[in-house]
């Protein structure tokens, strides 16, 4: 073992001299070998972290950096500890790396940013990799001229959104306004001739539908009328029974028309219709209760909207064409009216429904203009039994075709509304699910959602006109005619037209739809769209 020289302190206080023995224990070396003692010639002690020649001391280097992981809290599970020498040297590159991107920032910028370095060195290998790992997580970004952030781009898009949608308002509102049915019917309409009467049937039974002519073709109903004229009183009623008429059985509720003349005369009634307001009260109650256990506050909403658009119907859309206004521009009128009212209550005022808005609005008028063209093209007149009793109730000239248009653009507004918010929904939910999807990618992942959308929703919408007309085309099957003759009559080129013209502006109202919202939900700023 080494001896103490004469004026020198002992071995192991000596700088340096313990963290050369540890570090040669650590590298192989044995606690116990021989070590060379230093010569008599040198009793200067080495300084502190230097070596032979003047070179700096490696050794005792890594003796400091030894003596503060000692000193260093043991990390927590699942920590790697990092070297405060790699830390500072990737700090430094990070800095280096950054000196081209940073060439405008404020003065001092640099300090801190050493500062920063620093304080992760001095802070040990705990805070170095917790820094690390938060600024992987961090997004990269620039920095602008010393100035405030730029506003976010979700902002632009509303206002452009706004810039869209707001005359589209202004103009349904101004529209409602010039097209308002402030004059009523005209006043060559025919009065009402009958007047409803409720009653219940209380007999029945088979009769002659003249007196003694002993046929027994007819039924004799007793009916009991609970309103009207002489409310509590019974009369005879002889309907007579054909394929084509109800049968009518004790305890059913009828309606009675009076033409107004002697309320004593039976030949002042005559039945007309079953009362259905009962049972039908009860399927819009079973029908409300649905949607409100389903849809909860939101199907609240949704069956406010409803009532809203009947009340469009009809306090705004059929008094107006009564008036004598355009059928047509009464439609586009009230289908944006309805349209404004019905998506923004039922889905609230956001960036998403305008959106849904918005694509409705483009497919609207595609189905408008498609609809006036090939109206005109198929020569169609619209001039089937119902527009003709209309034309003669009221004593003068309707635009029948506009009034085919009208029923078009009513009828799409409905199955419209329900691809828009829906493509619009499915966008938004997945830009929620990966923020980091783009416009195209948002695009092409919205558009295998609506393909499958648009699939089934042009099936319902042929369906659903398939079954209005359903009696009308068995009345062509058994007419004998062939196929192309049939489909170029009328009544089902008009119902060709509607259907087909309906579809296409279904179909085009996904990608338009989906292309609107991808482009904002891209664009949108934080973490809710």
């Amino acid at each position: 073992m080494p001896t103490d020289e004469p004026g020198l302190p002992p071995a192991s206080e000596q700088p340096g001299t313990a963290g050369r023995d540890t570090a040669r224990h650590r590298f192989g070396r044995s606690a116990g070998a021989a070590t060379t003692p230093p010569p008599a010639a040198f009793p200067l002690p080495p300084r502190p972290g230097s070596g032979r020649h003047g070179q700096p001391d490696r050794m005792g280097q890594l003796d400091d950096a030894d003596e503060a992981a000692a000193e260093a809290p043991t990390p927590p599970t699942g920590w790697t500890p990092v070297d405060t020498r790699t830390v500072r040297t990737s700090a430094s590159r990070t800095a280096a790396a950054r000196g081209p991107r940073t060439a405008g920032r404020s003065p001092g910028q640099g300090d801190r940013d050493e500062e920063q370095a620093d304080r992760v060195v001095r802070s040990g290998p705990q805070a170095a990799v917790a820094t690390s790992t938060a600024s992987a997580r961090e997004p990269a970004h620039g920095h602008g001229h010393g100035h405030s952030p730029a506003p976010p781009a979700g902002g632009r898009v509303r206002l452009l959104i706004a810039t869209l949608l707001v005359p589209c308002a202004l103009a349904t509102l101004a529209g409602v306004v010039l097209l308002w049915p402030a004059g009523g019917p005209p006043t060559t309409a025919q009065p009402v001739t009958q007047q409803p009467v409720h009653a219940e049937v209380v007999s029945a039974s088979a009769s002659d539908c003249s007196a003694g002519s002993g046929d027994g073709s007819c039924v004799a109903l007793v009916v009991r009328m609970a309103d009207g004229p002489m409310p509590g009183r019974d009369l005879v009623q002889v309907v007579p029974v054909e394929p084509g008429s109800p049968t009518f059985a004790v305890g059913d509720r009828v309606v009675l028309g009076w033409s107004g003349a002697n309320p004593n005369d039976p030949g002042s009634y005559q039945v007309v219709d079953f009362q259905r307001g009962a049972p039908l009260g009860w399927l819009a109650a079973i029908f409300a209760g649905a949607v409100l256990l389903l849809g909860r506050w939101r199907g609240l909403a949704a069956l406010a909207a409803l009532a809203l658009s009947f009340a469009v119907l009809l306090l705004f859309v059929l008094p107006a064409i009564l008036a004598g206004h355009d059928p047509l521009a009464v439609a586009v009128v009230g289908s944006c009216l309805i349209m404004f009212v019905v998506l923004y209550l039922t889905h609230g005022l956001s960036a998403r429904t305008s959106t849904a808005v918005l694509g409705t609005l483009l497919s609207l008028a595609l189905i408008g203009g498609l609809g006036a063209a090939f109206s005109v093209a198929a020569r169609l007149t619209g001039l089937d039994d119902q527009t003709s009793n209309l034309i003669a109730t009221l004593g003068t000239g309707v635009d029948a075709r506009g009034l085919l248009l009208a029923g078009v653009l009513i009828g799409a507004l409905g199955v419209l509304d329900d691809v828009t918010v829906t493509q619009t929904s499915a966008v938004w939910e997945l830009r929620r699910a990966n923020p980091e999807l783009g416009a195209r990618a948002l695009f092409g992942a919205a558009m295998r959602i609506g393909r499958d959308h648009v699939a089934s929703a042009v099936n319902t919408l042929v369906l659903a006109y398939a079954g209005a007309s359903l009696p009308l085309l068995l009345l062509f099957t058994l007419s004998g005619r062939a196929l192309g003759d049939v489909v170029t009559t009328q009544d089902v080129a008009t119902e060709v037209v509607r259907t087909l013209v309906g579809s296409i502006g279904l179909v085009a109202s996904v990608p338009i739809t989906t292309a609107l919202a991808a482009m904002v939900a891209s664009r949108e700023s934080g973490s809710t769209v």
